[in-house]
């Protein structure tokens, strides 16, 4: 058997890239995100995935796959699922408000979906809520404003201290 060495420092390029880009996050760099909308948010979907693969993130896409209308909840349960389950590192979901999908993730238990449809609320939702799940209304997102709230939502940390008790409070069981 040869020893490959092309594949090798190709899986350490990837390796540190990964670990490079999920410095000072809380996020494990070693699962992927989870991505979903509705057809309203596709096209910001689609976009968001390009970003994601530009900085050699991994990510499952589950859907939708076309500008086709469908339930936003056939999309956003599997996300939180991904999402509770710790499949994912975190999650990011898109309809044309956000409330939809941010209704339907938060009912898991273990699941955190915040509403963003600006760079501080991308950051706030992160510090004071340790949000899990990014929620972006489509339709009241301008292009390009997704991506900065998702590199934002990646880097900032969860605060603790008094918002850990409130956050604590949060589950019903």
């Amino acid at each position: 058997m040869l020893f490959d060495l092309s594949n090798f420092v190709a899986a350490i390029f990837y390796s540190l890239i990964l670990i490079l880009h999920f410095m000072n996050s809380s996020f494990n760099p070693s699962k992927p995100i989870a991505i979903g909308s509705d057809h309203a948010g596709f096209d910001y979907k689609e976009d968001l995935i390009s970003f994601l693969e530009g900085k050699g993130l991994p990510y499952h896409d589950f859907g939708t796959y076309s500008k086709d209308s469908v339930d936003y909840p056939d999309f956003a349960h599997p996300v939180a699922n991904a999402v509770e389950k710790e499949e994912a590192s975190f999650g990011i979901l898109l309809c044309g408000s956000a409330n939809g999908v941010a209704i339907t993730a938060n009912k898991h238990q273990a699941v955190r979906a915040a509403v963003c449809w600006g760079e501080e609320l991308a950051k706030l939702a992160r510090e004071h809520n340790d949000a899990n799940i990014i929620c972006i209304p489509a339709r009241f997102v301008r292009e390009g404003d997704a991506e900065k709230m998702v590199d934002i939502f990646i880097h900032t940390e969860f605060e603790g201290g008094r918002h850990l008790r409130r956050v604590e409070k949060i589950a019903c069981s």
